[in-house]
């Protein structure tokens, strides 16, 4: 089955009613509904009825629909969750996540919630933002701390301002918590996405980031306009010759049934069992994103 590739997650202020019905043009893998930091506090409940309405009427076609909610320490998270879960939201983002407690938390409210409505069982999932240095240590943990988490995400502004530091175009401050976020993301088996790149007029830069992002590990990128979108899509697509030739890696490795282990020589090149799950991962991504491939159906990479 193909998978749900999350290279791309737009932003969307919940208090702007365009974004709600336009957002899903621009084509992104996901949409994120924010009731939290982009909403001033006197529109927080207006914001969620938007939320809610936008929910019951627009489809937003293959775009994956998250909403940001607000801490569920704070007045308003746990109406977001009470009222947004009945109207169908499926995925939740979980500003500023320190522990698996907090992950357990909103578990146990979603279970109580599915049984109250008539929704199936375990069918909400989670995205866990990781905002602090004491999320960051605590990263694998969130991960792993329920079945509903399918992602945890990087937030640089709220990591930078916790440490007590500047957010720098070379991102050396943020390379270590970066590098941890996506490395426990892939112990967990979940997605890991990028922070936002503030600079939209900086196109260069945030290519650069985008490509940092994908060499680290991460699975896709935050946007906070939708001219990023395209960019990320482009950086997270594999190139024709990388599919061509992990087409050749698999089946060469079906040919001489070593996909269980053994090495053989492909294009001069040793490959063993990593490199032929890497080209798997080649073509998924690339059936994924859209890309017809001859003689390939969407469940026949492994």
């Amino acid at each position: 089955m193909k998978k749900q590739l999350r290279r791309s997650m737009l932003f969307c202020p919940a208090n702007k009613p365009k974004n709600l019905f336009t957002a899903m043009i621009y084509e992104p893998d996901c949409i994120i509904f924010d009731l939290e930091d982009a909403v001033p506090y006197n529109e927080k409940r207006s914001a969620r009825d938007l939320v809610v309405e936008a929910l019951q009427s627009v489809d937003y076609g293959k775009s994956e629909v998250f909403v940001r909610i607000n801490a569920l320490y704070t007045e308003f998270g746990i109406d977001d969750v009470k009222e947004l879960v009945p109207a169908g939201l499926k995925r939740l983002r979980l500003p500023m996540c320190e522990s698996a407690d907090d992950v357990e938390r909103l578990d146990v409210l979603l279970t109580e919630l599915e049984k109250e409505h008539g929704i199936e069982a375990g069918s909400v999932k989670i995205q866990c933002a990781i905002e602090t240095p004491l999320g960051v240590l605590n990263s694998l943990a969130i991960a792993q701390a329920s079945p509903r988490v399918v992602s945890i995400s990087f937030g640089a502004e709220d990591f930078t301002r916790t440490l007590g530091t500047d957010r720098t175009k070379a991102a050396t401050e943020l390379f270590l918590a970066r590098s941890t976020v996506a490395l426990n993301a892939k112990i967990a088996g979940v997605d890991s996405i990028d922070t936002v790149f503030a600079d939209v007029k900086d196109t260069d830069g945030f290519i650069r980031e985008v490509e940092s992002a994908k060499n680290l590990g991460f699975s896709g990128k935050s946007c906070i306009h939708p001219s990023q979108v395209e960019i990320v899509h482009s950086v997270y697509t594999p190139a024709k010759k990388d599919i061509e030739s992990s087409l050749r890696i698999i089946k060469a490795a079906r040919e001489a049934n070593i996909e269980k282990g053994g090495v053989i020589v492909v294009d001069g090149k040793m490959i063993d069992i990593p490199v032929i799950a890497k080209a798997e991962r080649i073509i998924e991504l690339a059936l994924g994103a859209g890309i017809k491939i001859s003689g390939v159906e969407n469940n026949e990479t492994k």
